[in-house]
């Protein structure tokens, strides 16, 4: 029977949690089993094997694991995935090796409760976490600006060691955005030894990479040392005519300044091309599926994105002698793009063709610095962090007309020529404050709080509007059960500025996400296996919504503050080692997101995002063999997902239901390792050839935003290390 056939018979959720749950009950069972055969203090046994003998490494490059040691996403202080009172993920350099993931698309698709959207092009992703649009992603914990829209940039994997994601909302460290996740990109470091890694790929559909990742100390001392990575990969896809081209430079130096004091200074440039990224398949003037061929390239031969991506950054690090340290961290980046592109519509009644083209400059800059160390206090030790930081975001966007809505399809090129430009700059500028306070051997109080000033500058016309002095919350309770179990509770907001206006002329006040949260995290081995469960409730309060009254209105239409979002649901995660040979990265996500009241009145009750699936369930594993068969590894992931749809206007006056209904798809991988140099690795993915969207459509006019998933397909890696 399948997923889809299994989804009509009945919810389903009560299957998922079952599965959820038993795999969180492996962890505590093999903790049980093994806590009596091990010392105080030292390794945990399993069937003659040790698991963690040492406390995890933040870096996971070179540990073969699924998880991570001590990460600052969340809060800025270093803090285990169990004594982070948020559900926590980290996608490590080994899983991603794994699943042959190339890009930020790559890793979202794979982790536990994020999903990715192709519901504005294929090439304009946007990524979704407990109903809401993620709009931040961060790299080595500075924040940047994030949009589908526009730019879409998808930073290339190669250079970075792990992904930490961190769900919920993030204000604390992010500043302004949606109460839905912080995707934090952690660079990969120079390494005190000297090794080179040549990598190279072929698979379907002409998809070749090639990649150099070379390491060294630079003097006799080792106080110096630098990193170089390189890829490029060039590919067509399933789809007819669409091509893709990968580049990627990065540099990255590290100085030992004094025993004490380190110094980091790194530049990459990402290159991306694509004739593919904007709208989709249309669907029928009836709102169904047109079912027509995945091959079926709907756009034109003269669509192209181009975009080029320079980023410089730099930290500097002091160790004081009293456990404090100061750490200043800063980076500067432009990302120049431009399209030209079309989907197909309906605005004259036939299937024409959108014509545009723009041209983009972002420019961002980040400055973040803070103090951190313990400090004594009614004869306890606590922790405390305290920092300031700057954010700039600037971006101009140059128009060309014609911007049509009737061009021919299969036409040449429009003549555009350039009729305008816009340029608005945003500034955010933060003092932020977390501490740790140990109440009681097992009992942890996390405290935090931001001060946020916004600014937000239309350079182009009378758009301006500012934030001033908002308050950010953090609050976090930990209490540990045993040696391996924690519960927790916690709450933490966000805020995301409006322009919409009162009945006075003045701006609504920010938009308030907040994120209420209890769970039980589960550690061990040491932290190489994190078990967690967690309930959440969101609330997204202060929505605009229009004023009862526009007796005295100013503006074209006068708004309040009144409307309200929530999300509640269930949030469940294993990742790590089952035993030394066995790796393991699952979860299962259930989220539900409804308008409690809209400015649209027909909408309270109902589904806040209906193209989000509610349940969401994903697994990777990996096992390497012993004895004869230890050269060898066997792994595969399973994605699955329940229903979504969009209710289609008709020109009729009713509707259509357009579904997408719950799918899996399975991939599988093997490596073997010919020797200590070469190591070679096929991945087949989509073994079974499930057709189905990965978006679907949402309006008859002009909503061409259906596409087809992936395909069955294969990958050959080869990887060569001396």
């Amino acid at each position: 029977m399948s997923f889809q056939t299994m989804h009509r018979r009945s919810n389903l959720s009560p299957n998922l949690l079952a599965i959820a749950i038993g795999m969180a009950s492996i962890a505590p069972a093999l903790a049980d089993e093994t806590a009596s055969a091990a010392p105080a203090n030292g390794p945990l046994e399993l069937q003659a094997t040790e698991i963690g003998a040492t406390q995890m490494s933040s870096t996971t490059e070179d540990t073969q694991s699924y998880t991570t040691g001590p990460m600052q996403t969340a809060t800025k202080l270093s803090l285990t995935m169990r004594e982070t009172p948020q559900a926590v993920t980290v996608i490590t350099r080994q899983r991603m090796d794994d699943q042959n993931m190339t890009s930020v698309n790559d890793v979202v698709r794979g982790t536990p409760g994020l999903f990715l959207s192709e519901a504005s092009g294929p090439g304009r992703q946007t990524y979704k976490a407990r109903g809401f649009d993620i709009d931040n992603i961060m790299y080595d914990g500075l924040p940047s600006s994030y949009s589908p829209f526009t730019l879409a940039v998808q930073p290339n994997l190669a250079m970075f060691d792990r992904v930490e994601i961190v769900r919920g909302a993030t204000g604390l460290v992010t500043g302004a955005g949606n109460p839905s996740a912080a995707i934090n990109m952690v660079r990969k470091r120079p390494t005190a030894d000297q090794r080179v890694t040549l990598t190279g790929a072929a698979g379907s559909w002409d998809d070749y990479r090639g990649e150099i990742d070379a390491s060294s100390p630079l003097n006799e001392s080792g106080t110096l040392r630098g990193r170089v990575v390189s890829s490029y990969q060039g590919a067509d896809s399933f789809r007819d005519k669409e091509e893709n081209d990968h580049g990627l430079f990065y540099a990255i130096g590290e100085a030992d300044l004094s025993d004490s004091t380190t110094a980091t200074l790194g530049f990459s440039r990402q290159n991306d091309q694509t004739n593919y990224f904007w709208g989709g398949l249309p669907i029928g003037e009836n709102g169904h599926h047109l079912d027509l061929p995945r091959s079926t390239y709907p756009g034109t031969d003269w669509e192209n994105r181009k975009l080029q991506v320079d980023t410089v950054f730099g930290e500097v690090e002091h160790r004081f002698d009293n456990d404090w340290k100061l750490h200043l961290g800063g980076s500067t980046s432009t990302v120049d793009g431009e399209f030209s592109g079309t989907y197909l519509s309906r605005y004259a009644g036939p299937l024409e063709t959108t014509a545009y083209q723009s041209h983009h400059t972002d420019k961002q800059r980040a400055f973040d610095g803070f103090a951190s160390g313990p400090f004594e206090a009614f004869g306890r030790t606590h922790e405390l962090v305290v920092g300031a930081s700057n954010r700039v975001y600037d971006a101009t966007t140059k128009e060309y007309s014609p911007y049509t809505t009737a061009w021919p399809i299969g036409a040449p090129k429009p003549d555009f020529v350039r009729d305008g430009k816009t340029r608005n700059v945003t500034t955010q500028d933060a003092v932020y404050l977390t501490t740790r306070l140990s109440l009681a051997d097992p009992l942890t109080l996390i405290l935090g709080g931001r001060l946020d000033w916004y600014d937000y500058d239309d350079r182009t016309a009378d758009g301006d509007y500012k934030v001033t002095r908002n308050l950010t919350r953090y609050a976090g309770l930990i209490y540990k059960l045993d040696d391996h179990h924690s519960v927790y509770a916690s709450y933490t907001d966000i805020f995301t500025p409006q322009t919409q206006k009162d009945l006075g002329g003045k701006v609504l006040e920010p938009i308030v996400g907040e994120n209420y949260e209890i769970g039980i995290k589960g550690e061990y081995f040491n932290g190489a296996l994190n078990g967690s469960l967690a309930v959440f409730q969101m609330d997204q309060t202060n929505r605009a919504t229009q004023a009862a009254t526009q007796l005295g209105c100013p503006e074209l239409t006068c708004y309040e503050t009144s409307g309200k979002v929530r999300a509640q649901g269930v949030d469940m995660e294993l990742q790590g080692a089952l035993t030394e040979q066995w790796q393991v990265g699952a979860g299962y996500t259930y989220t539900r997101a409804h308008y409690i009241k809209d400015e649209n009145p027909a909408n309270n009750n109902q589904k806040f995002d209906t193209d989000m699936p509610e349940h969401l369930f994903k697994v990777s594993t990996v096992y390497r063999f012993k004895g004869p068969l230890e050269k060898l590894r066997v792994g595969g992931n399973v994605y699955w997902q329940s229903r979504m749809y969009n209710d289609i206007a008709l020109a009729s006056g009713s509707s259509y239901r357009l579904e997408q209904g719950g799918y899996a798809v399975t991939d599988l991988m093997a490596g073997y390792e010919v020797n200590k140099h070469l190591d070679l690795q096929v991945n087949a993915n989509n073994i079974f050839d499930r057709e189905y969207y990965s978006s679907i459509g949402t309006d008859v006019t002009w909503g061409s935003t259906e596409n087809y998933g992936t395909p069955r397909n294969y990958m050959l890696t080869a990887k060569y290390k001396f």
